[in-house]
């Protein structure tokens, strides 16, 4: 038998070749790199340089008081070590100070999760060893950066995430305005589409002014709510008291003031936004800058204004899908990095024969917030977005039709900051309908009748 036939021991399985692979640029070993084990109050510094003497690698760890000027002090010291890669734990918002500081010295420093640098098994837990093992995984190249976008997209985060946040505390005060007037016996809420109508303000307004008939209450609504007079006069006959009118004014100062300030973010983040050159339109003489770009001949739109042609995406999403993936679409190679980065990506788990599905994940909470609110819109138009809900709706249920719409849009929002020159396409309801192959589905519907007994002769229509 051939020797060529043998294979650990075992008749019939020939040598396969074997095939070489090159280690990425990010695999190499790094000669000389740092990593900071962060705390809140101090971080414990771990310096991996080689040692000439001694002919192997060195260990250099001492304790940095998370403070501006030691900080600098130690960022000096690594630049002097020429430092190639320094490494962050992220720890609450802690590493923050260590991440800006290094990155103004000019450092390459990465912020990787805590959750990939999970010490070896056996090995004791001090701030020392945690420091020195993220130094040796640095060097190996074994940690995946996380995303930490550039300063300007940082500020604009944080109006961002601040609206977000404002925004969600306004509609919680709503809840509570609704609970107050199911208190005095007011079922105004289940007559109105919301709470937020001016239909409604005028009513709750007049209710804290003293005025207490139904009738002249209903006489308020606008708009269409005027059909709905008979409903609304039971609906408004109540026990609205004195402590009720007072409690109701301080909600409505408390929502007047967060749509103040809601509305100051968003002009501020107009502005910072017309301020970014990438953010920025082009016309078709070059011209460039804010306001630029908005003509039928533009060459590139502004950017929020490319976003906000997509179904389901309105200005202040757009917004806030700048603030959180920022503009350059270099830091994602390809779509399926930034959808896999948002968890938004299919995940199947395989054991032996076994497949079964598994969770998206968390991700951002903030872009999947407004991915997810952009993708029940578009569910709902005569789009392309909206066909492709329904044929996964009847199979996958809600919510799984909603993550792959939201998978859809957010490839969509990478082709258009990726190629800004590049217009927003739609490519219509019947999209699939066109790309399905006829004589395939005839052939499948007559398989499917003969093997129910039937014998089928297809006849074309005239």
């Amino acid at each position: 038998m051939s020797d060529s036939l043998l294979f650990n021991g075992r008749e019939g399985a020939a040598m396969m070749e074997p095939e070489e692979f090159s280690d990425e640029d990010h695999e190499q070993i790094l000669e000389r790199v740092a990593a900071v084990d962060v705390g809140k109050a101090s971080g414990m510094v771990c310096l991996r340089v080689p040692d000439p003497v001694k002919q192997k690698r060195s260990n250099r760890v001492w304790e940095v008081p998370a403070t501006t000027n030691a900080v600098i002090e130690m960022c000096d010291r690594l630049v002097q070590e020429q430092v190639m890669k320094v490494t962050l734990e992220a720890t609450s918002d802690y590493w923050r100070i260590w991440f800006y500081l290094l990155e103004a010295a000019g450092l390459d420093v990465q912020l990787v999760r805590a959750h990939d640098v999970k010490q070896a098994p056996g090995r004791p837990k001090t701030d020392k060893l945690d420091a020195v093992w993220l130094a040796k995984l640095t060097e190996r190249g074994m940690l995946r950066p996380s995303f930490v976008p550039p300063t300007e997209i940082r500020v604009l985060r944080d109006y961002s995430r601040m609206r977000v946040d404002l925004t969600h505390e306004r509609t919680r005060h709503y809840a509570r305005l609704e609970k107050l007037l199911e208190d005095a016996l007011i079922k105004v809420s289940a007559v109105a589409s919301s709470m937020d109508t001016l239909s409604v303000r005028d009513m709750i307004e007049a209710l804290i002014a003293g005025e207490r008939d139904p009738k002249v209450l209903a006489g308020l609504a606008r708009g269409r709510m005027k059909v709905k007079h008979a409903e609304l006069v039971e609906a408004l006959t109540g026990r609205f008291d004195t402590h009720h009118g007072e409690l109701a004014r301080i909600l409505l100062n408390q929502i007047d003031s967060l749509t103040r300030q809601i509305d100051q973010i968003t002009g501020r983040l107009t502005e910072l936004i017309d301020q970014i050159p990438a953010a920025q339109g082009t016309d078709r003489d070059g011209v460039t800058g804010p306001g630029i770009g908005t003509g039928p001949d533009a060459v590139v739109s502004p950017a929020v204004e490319r976003l906000s042609k997509i179904p389901g995406i309105a200005t202040r999403s757009a917004q806030t899908i700048i603030a959180e993936i920022g503009l350059d679409m270099s830091r994602f190679p390809t779509p399926a990095h930034l959808v896999s980065w948002a968890k938004l990506s299919p995940r199947t788990i395989q054991s032996g024969a076994k497949r079964t599905n598994g969770r998206t994940g968390k991700g951002n909470p903030y872009l999947k917030g407004v991915l997810g609110e952009a993708a029940s819109s578009a569910g709902r138009t005569h789009t392309f977005y909206g066909q492709r809900y329904r044929r996964i709706v009847k199979r996958r249920g809600k919510l799984k039709a909603l993550v792959a719409v939201a998978r859809s849009i957010l490839v969509s929002i990478w082709h258009l900051l990726a190629n800004p020159e590049t217009p927003y396409q739609e490519l219509g309801a019947d999209h699939y309908a066109t790309r399905v192959d006829g004589n395939r589905k005839v052939r499948n519907h007559v398989r499917d009748l003969q093997a129910l007994g039937y014998q089928v002769s297809l006849q074309p229509m005239a």
